[in-house]
């Protein structure tokens, strides 16, 4: 018991490094589910479990957090709906509310990473929380394209079918790291404008945040940096 109250101390101290565990944790899910009724239904849990999670993140920066929350209960309760009453149709509404939560989520990252000058431990989680909550952002964003304009997006195999979260996650984050993986292409005009915003979105994180963060902890480490 006592070690799961310091497990729960150390989260709580870290919900960055809670988030991105989860996160990363979840793409370990995605290839053994994710062609399946049941998969769906148990993403769409994972989903209602990052959502909270993605707000608690929210709440330790300066963000004002009932905007998180107003995005985030919406999106609780359609993806709700959508797994009991078997709806796919509320799942697009959800996924447009989810995009946009972890759009602001990894905002308040940002900021929160920006707005001083030492690098803290929970920073360097939130560095790497805030780039899952991008890829997903943009994954959920992808998947509201392609729910509104059908044939948005094509791959190597079966290029007529739409392509499944799995796969638009694999194009978000080989677009948002640069990557550029192609057996997942854009199409339509509207799904080429959201991917040229993440690489516009991948280079100005990694250009302005991480390398940041990154000269922070060098100059930290150097004896002389703050002396002659």
């Amino acid at each position: 018991m006592s070690t799961f109250r310091t497990l729960l101390s150390r989260a709580a101290g870290h919900p960055s490094a809670l988030l991105l565990a989860v996160q990363l944790g979840s793409l370990l899910v995605y290839p053994l589910v994710d062609d399946t009724e049941s998969g769906r239904i148990l993403l769409g849990l994972l989903a209602l479990a990052v959502v909270p999670l993605a707000v608690w993140v929210v709440r330790r920066s300066a963000a004002v957090n009932w905007i998180a929350w107003t995005l985030a209960l919406p999106a609780i309760g359609l993806s709700a709906l959508s797994i009991g009453l078997d709806r796919p149709d509320l799942v697009t509404w959800a996924a447009m509310l989810e995009a946009s939560l972890y759009f602001y989520a990894a905002g308040s990252l940002i900021a929160y990473m920006l707005a001083d000058h030492r690098v803290t431990i929970d920073e360097l989680f939130a560095s790497g929380a805030t780039f899952t909550l991008l890829a997903w952002g943009f994954a959920y964003a992808y998947f509201v394209c392609q729910g509104w304009y059908p044939g948005s997006f094509t791959g190597a195999v079966e290029p007529e079918r739409p392509r499944s979260m799995l796969e638009l996650l694999f194009l978000s984050f080989s677009t948002l790291s640069g990557v550029g993986n192609g057996d997942i292409l854009p199409l339509g005009a509207q799904a080429r404008v959201l991917v040229m915003l993440e690489q516009v979105a991948g280079i100005g994180y990694i250009a302005v945040v991480v390398s940041r963060l990154i000269g922070m902890s060098i100059h930290r480490g150097d004896p002389g940096a703050d002396g002659p």
